[in-house]
Formats: structure tokens, C-alpha cells, sequence
């Protein structure tokens, strides 16, 4: 991999220190005084997930890592693995419940995802931002409810607990936001 200068860093780049990959949330070249400039690094482990302030000199070299983003469909549950397969290729990898992490509850089988990867290694996986979810449970909604901002619980067929509004049934389909885990809107049908 060629090595990059400190100073040719950006926000969202993804660098190799110290044989770990580290994802740049930020950086501040500061020049105090009469002293050489000093460039501040904000980088978080993609290992570890720890952030972290570092203080690097712009000369200095830093090995850029490549990575490769590829489509992704979700094909099933496997114990505490999660099936992917390629859409290009039709190969089929297995991710844990570490790296699914927080997005399981927005999974459902044949659902599109983007795996991103190091050196063949998959490093995250990312959902589309909103997903079509059907509501296996929720009270009744009322005759003559208002269009008042008074939600109700409702679970989802994935098991996702969220609040949607009166009008939502049992069987409606929904669209969910997967970043905050909020009711959207309803499904087009």
C-alpha cells in the first residue's frame, strides 16, 4: 500500500497506524507561534470503535487503506451468524452479531445492504436509510381519533418496538427510518 502524507489526510478517509484501521472524524493543522505546524488528528478505531485525538507532524508519512464496498443481500439467520450474498457474484458470507450489531431489528430476508471491506475482510455493513416493514402488533386504532401527534406502540414483523400513529393497523405496512429507528411513513403500495 504507498503511504500518503499526514497533510494529505481528509475527514473520511480510512488510514493504517500501527497495523489497525483507523476512520478520520476529523482534523486541525495549528501553527503556534513561530514553532512548525502540528496537525491534529480525530480518528476512531474501526476495530474497537474507540476515538481518539492525535498530534501528528503534516511530513510525516501514513499508509492509506483502499476499500471496497460491494451490494450485498441478506439471505438468513444462522445461529449467531448473519448470511450475505454478493450480488454480483452470488458468494455468500457470513457476518456476526458484533458487526450486525444495532441494525439487526431492521433485517429481513432479501433485504439489500452495503458490506464494506479491507483486504477481503468485511469491515461494517450499512443499511438503506429507511426500510419497508410490515406491524404484527399494535392496540386498535380508535373511531374518530385525531390527527393529533399521539402515537401508540407498535411491534414490527422483525420484533422492532416503535411508536406509529393511531391510524397504523395490524398488517399495514410501514417505512421505518433505520438511523433513528422512527415511523416514517406508510408503505406505497
Amino acid at each position: 500500500m504507498p503511504a500518503i502524507l499526514y497533510s494529505e489526510v481528509r475527514k473520511g478517509m480510512v488510514i493504517i497506524e500501527d497495523g489497525q484501521l483507523y476512520y478520520v472524524v476529523g482534523r486541525e493543522l495549528k501553527t503556534p507561534g513561530n514553532l512548525p505546524s502540528k496537525l491534529w488528528l480525530k480518528i476512531k478505531n474501526l476495530k474497537t470503535g474507540f476515538v481518539q485525538d492525535v498530534r501528528v507532524h503534516p511530513e510525516d508519512k501514513v499508509e492509506k487503506a483502499y476499500l471496497e464496498t460491494r451490494e450485498m443481500q441478506y439471505l438468513y439467520k444462522d445461529g449467531s451468524e448473519f448470511v450475505f450474498m454478493d450480488l454480483e457474484t452470488y458468494d455468500q458470507i457470513s457476518l456476526s452479531e458484533d458487526m450486525v450489531g444495532e441494525l439487526m431489528p431492521y433485517l429481513k430476508e432479501n433485504e439489500k445492504a452495503s458490506v464494506t471491506f479491507h483486504e477481503g475482510k468485511p469491515l461494517s455493513l450499512e443499511l438503506p436509510a429507511s426500510v419497508e416493514l410490515e406491524v404484527v402488533d399494535t392496540e386498535p386504532s380508535l373511531k374518530g381519533a385525531t390527527a393529533a401527534a399521539q402515537y401508540k406502540p407498535a411491534t414490527l414483523e422483525t420484533g422492532l418496538k416503535i411508536s406509529v400513529p393511531p391510524f397504523i393497523n395490524i398488517g399495514d405496512r410501514i417505512v421505518v427510518d433505520t438511523r433513528e429507528g422512527k415511523y416514517l411513513s406508510r408503505a406505497k403500495e
